[in-house]
């Protein structure tokens, strides 16, 4: 079996138009930009690639698939979701979401197919049974699941002889909601795969942005994000106080802290250089006294970075 990788990486900024790339994050990204940003994520074993229809609604999995239709499909983990608020009204909206990523994609299956988020979990988990059981989805996810859903979701799969892999939610620094609601826990006792989205906060918690080197003021990331760098600024100081001892920058304390709390961060990769960055931090495990170090400072911002989109964990 093909090994995967310890980071993912998110195609979330790769797409345009609705909440796509250029609207959320600022940029504009084509095939000659990130395709040096692909293959050097390749070259360095990290393989496991998440996107969603509704990043661009469907121009990121069609930019990703550009690379990915170029290599062997086993040794590539394709990540997408059905996001039900885009749903169509057919009888099985599910499968035909799929159907079209799989389509952009050009393969049989996805190696993980996420309900992105919980707009109706006795709704929509039966329609993964199916797809699962024809091969078309290798493992199913859940995102932006609280632990009372992530164990209704587990329930209705397990009837039909099918388990939950993994669990994709907002987890940073700032933002521990799904470790005090439990799910981390549940997830590590039950054998599923926490994936960590936003564990930079957009960028927030990389230490390129302070007070005087705001996030792109037009952008919504900008408009989130700069009214609270003052209190940010101080966490940002004591994860450059940890990274000095390592030889890394903040932004790698950020990937490094969220793989030694047991979990699969996910990162926006626009550039080769941070493929690298992300590689170099998959290699340091920081120590309990660092891990509490970094959390009290945090805790000590007062900043709550839930998203809009995004309801209590707790």
């Amino acid at each position: 079996m093909k090994n995967q990788s310890k980071i993912a990486l998110g195609t979330w900024s790769w797409g345009a138009g609705f909440a796509g790339g250029d609207q959320v994050f600022g940029n504009n990204l084509g095939v000659d930009e990130l395709r040096p940003v692909f293959d050097e994520a390749m070259a360095n074993g990290v393989n496991l690639w998440d996107s969603a229809v509704v990043y661009g609604m469907g121009t990121s999995e069609t930019l990703l698939s550009t690379f990915t239709k170029n290599r062997k499909r086993e040794d590539i983990f394709i990540s997408t979701k059905f996001t039900p608020q885009i749903a169509g009204e057919s009888e099985d909206p599910v499968a035909d979401m799929l159907a079209g990523s799989l389509e952009r994609f050009a393969t049989g299956y996805v190696d993980i197919y996420w309900i992105h988020n919980p707009a109706d979990v006795e709704r929509w988990t039966p329609y993964l049974i199916p797809l699962v059981k024809s091969g078309k989805v290798k493992r199913v996810g859940v995102s932006n699941h609280n632990l009372a859903q992530i164990k209704r979701v587990e329930e209705i799969l397990s009837q039909e002889g099918i388990h939950l892999s993994a669990v994709q939610n907002h987890y940073s620094l700032l933002y521990l909601s799904s470790e005090k609601a439990g799910i981390l826990d549940y997830c590590r006792e039950n054998g599923i795969d926490f994936w960590a989205y936003m564990v930079l906060e957009q960028g927030a918690l990389s230490g390129k942005y302070d007070t005087a080197h705001p996030l792109p003021a037009d952008s919504q990331r900008g408009k989130t994000y700069n009214p609270l760098l003052p209190q940010i600024e101080k966490l940002v100081a004591v994860m450059r106080t940890v990274g000095d001892k390592y030889d890394i920058t903040p932004a790698q304390v950020a990937l490094a802290w969220a793989i030694t709390k047991g979990t699969t961060p996910i990162i926006g990769v626009t550039k080769p250089s941070q493929v690298q960055d992300a590689v170099r931090a998959m290699q340091v495990v920081l120590t309990v006294d660092e891990v509490k170090m970094l959390e009290d400072a945090a805790e000590s911002t007062g900043v709550d970075t839930r998203g809009s989109w995004e309801n209590p964990m707790i």
